[in-house]
């Protein structure tokens, strides 16, 4: 495996490690806060987050590199609103998806092409995953402090289920 793509494959696993940490954290925050559809809801960011990891992990191992693990940093442990919460989930998935971005940039530099392909997978994932923060904002934005609207909110965000791509999809 090539040095530089096995590195910054690396250094992205920690990095989708810190985002599932950082939704674990999310997730004990609204539960502690008794709104258990958002905890659900950051439960399955959770999910959806290791399965970048082991996407990542399988990746480094098939093309016969080392995975090397390295500390997860400290996150955020309260937010002042829902609001907040979710203001702050979509800035790390746009910090996410620009790591995303630097990291096709270097496979295309080192003519990596089942680098490239894998990769693809993710661009369209972090599409999908600003959009879906992104909307949970603006919904946010429009409730306010209403607790009729956060209850309505907590109760549909309560249905959200992990559903993992059918196999083979993403490499």
């Amino acid at each position: 495996m090539n040095r530089k793509i096995e590195e910054a494959f690396n250094d992205q696993l920690n990095a989708e490690l810190h985002s599932a940490y950082l939704y674990l954290s999310m997730a004990g925050h609204f539960d502690s806060a008794n709104l258990k559809g958002f905890g659900n809801w950051m439960k399955v960011q959770i999910q959806e987050e290791m399965l970048h990891v082991m996407k990542f992990y399988d990746f480094i191992i098939n093309r016969g590199g080392n995975v090397s693990l390295k500390p997860i940093g400290a996150v955020e442990t309260k937010w002042d609103t829902p609001l907040s919460a979710f203001e702050a989930t979509y800035k790390h998935e746009c910090y996410i998806s620009g790591r995303i971005n630097n990291l096709m940039k270097l496979a295309r530099e080192e003519n990596e092409n089942a680098a490239i392909i894998f990769l693809e997978w993710f661009v369209t994932e972090q599409v999908e995953e600003e959009a879906t923060a992104d909307e949970k904002v603006r919904e946010l934005r429009m409730i306010g402090d209403s607790g009729p609207g956060l209850f309505i909110l907590d109760r549909e965000l309560a249905q959200r289920v992990f559903t993992p791509p059918a196999a083979g999809a993403g490499a």
